[in-house]
Order: structure tokens, then C-alpha cells, then sequence
């Protein structure tokens, strides 16, 4: 991934102003999905490298207003850019590299700028479908499902789209596996803020909720509890949980076995990832299945 890294450090020099450069040093560049995707798709190139970095940069931006929004503390287990600098700052920066992204992508082929501008636009209505979902409990699975499609799989998705487009291979199968393995993706996060620990996920666990986030395991659990645990559990909606609040819900969980089914719904949308390019006989793109859906962090 270093020549992605060379390539968004060279855009950002070219705004030749240092507090930018010493911002972004302070980000932690991530797993990098979508460029491992698209890489695995259309092989290294010029072109390929270029659409990574724009994406990359695209995606850091997102993440940047993101953390502004939930008022995160960390990112990656470190200090958010947020709270290290103030959110005026991260704000900022996100709109710069959201700005500098399509700056480099608007001397790219037209098909791949409406393919990632398109998304984009998507992504920020996921933004916006998560702060009204985030208003009250939400007990409706296909609005959460709408909602991280929005601002999780569509991205993976262009960018398997764009490399679909840069090897010749078709389109719509491509941009069905990058959608199934986003939602994945996302239902795998959801389980691992509630299963997981501080020291590997870099941040407290149960986080999503206390930022209002009903994801899919409080949804299914809220399901198959009685009216009176129901009630507990949107009592602690919102809140900061203590010690046995978090033991009672994990609890519940444990008991009707709500993470394992929620385990089998990323499962089942990693198999649909997997059909969608059974034919290509891709073992990297099926490799990246696997390792997304059994990681710990």
C-alpha cells in the first residue's frame, strides 16, 4: 500500500501548507478495503493507483466528519483528529480532502467520476439517515440496513465497480460482490463493538450505543425480549452504561444467542458477495471475504 500512501501524500504537498501534512501524519491509515479490492480486480497501474488514493482519501474524509459528528475521542486506538485539534480543524480537513479527491478525480475518464461521485453523494445521505436513525431506538431492520448500505457498502461498491471497469470484467457482478461484502463489513463491525474489547478495537466497547446507534444485535435482541426487558434495554439507550448494564446486556445476548444470528446475516451477505464472482475464480477476492468476515477488529 505504499505507493497509495506516496501518492495522498504528494496531493496534500501540493496544497503546500503544513498543518494539513501534520494532521493527516496523526491519521491511521486503516486496513485500506477498497484499495485492496479494486487492486485485486484490476491489478497495479498508474490509473489504479490513482483511483485508490482518491477513494482513500475520499474515505478518510468521511471518517473525519464522522468521528466530528459522534464526538468520538479515538480513532483506530488513537486520539481522534477531532479531539487532538479541535473540531473545526477536523472539519476542515475533511472538506480538504474531499475537495483535493475530486480535484484529482476530475482528470479521470468521466465513467469513473460519476461511479465515485456518485457514491459520495450516497455516503453523505447515509450520514444524514444515521443522525435521524439515531434520534430514538429504532427496532426497523431494513431502515438500519438502508442506512449502512448508504454510508458503508456504497463505496466498497464503486470501487469494485471501477475495477471491474479498468480489467474488463462486467460491471454489475462486480458492484454486487463490493455491495455484500460492505454490508458485511458493517454487520461485522456492529458485532465486534459489543463482543470485542478496548485494547483491540481501539476504542470502548458498546460505543455505537451510547452514540445511538441501534445496530443489528440491540434490533434483534430488543425483538425477543419480554415488554419489561424491552424497556431496560431502551432505558440504556444513549447512556453511559456501568459495569453491570453492559454485563446485562451481553447477558441477554448470550442467551438467545443474538450475536450468532447476527453472525449468520454478514455470513449470509459474504456467501452473495462470493456467488456474485464465482465464475472469475478470484481466490484474493475470496480471500478478502474470509478475512473480513472472521477478523477481531
Amino acid at each position: 500500500m505504499q505507493e497509495i500512501d506516496t501518492l495522498i501524500q504528494n496531493y496534500l504537498k501540493d496544497l503546500d501548507y503544513t498543518p494539513v501534512l501534520k494532521m493527516l501524519d496523526s491519521i491511521n491509515m486503516g486496513k485500506k478495503l477498497r484499495s485492496k479490492l479494486l487492486l485485486n480486480i484490476a491489478g497495479k497501474s498508474d490509473i489504479s493507483f490513482k483511483l485508490c488514493a482518491i477513494i482513500e482519501l475520499i474515505h478518510l474524509a468521511s471518517l473525519l466528519h464522522d468521528d466530528i459528528i459522534d464526538d468520538a475521542k479515538l480513532r483506530r486506538g488513537a486520539r481522534s483528529i477531532n479531539d487532538k485539534f479541535g473540531a473545526k480543524n477536523a472539519l476542515i480537513l475533511g472538506d480538504i480532502l474531499y475537495s483535493k479527491a475530486f480535484f484529482e478525480l476530475s482528470k479521470m475518464d468521466a465513467n469513473f467520476a460519476q461511479i465515485i461521485s456518485d457514491a459520495v453523494v450516497k455516503l453523505s445521505l447515509g450520514e444524514l439517515m444515521d443522525i435521524n436513525l439515531s434520534q430514538e431506538f429504532n427496532i426497523d431492520e431494513d431502515k438500519y440496513l438502508k442506512m449502512i448500505y448508504h454510508k458503508t457498502a456504497v463505496l466498497i461498491e464503486a470501487s469494485a465497480k471501477c475495477g471491474a471497469i479498468l480489467a474488463g470484467l462486467s460491471e454489475n457482478n462486480f458492484a454486487n460482490y463490493g455491495k455484500n461484502l460492505g454490508l458485511a463489513f458493517q454487520i461485522v463491525d456492529d458485532i465486534l463493538d459489543i463482543k470485542s474489547n478496548e485494547s483491540i478495537l481501539g476504542k470502548p466497547i458498546m460505543s455505537d450505543f451510547k452514540e445511538g446507534k441501534t445496530t443489528l444485535p440491540y434490533i434483534y435482541l430488543y425483538k425477543k425480549l419480554d415488554n419489561v426487558d424491552k424497556n431496560i434495554l431502551v432505558s440504556f439507550f444513549k447512556k453511559e452504561l456501568d459495569k453491570n448494564e453492559i454485563l446485562w446486556i451481553k447477558e441477554q445476548m448470550i442467551e438467545k444467542q443474538i450475536l450468532e444470528e447476527v453472525f449468520d446475516k454478514a455470513k449470509t451477505y459474504g456467501n452473495n458477495a462470493l456467488i456474485a464472482i464465482e465464475s472469475y475464480n478470484n481466490a484474493s477476492l475470496n480471500e478478502i471475504i474470509d478475512n473480513m468476515i472472521n477478523r477481531e477488529f
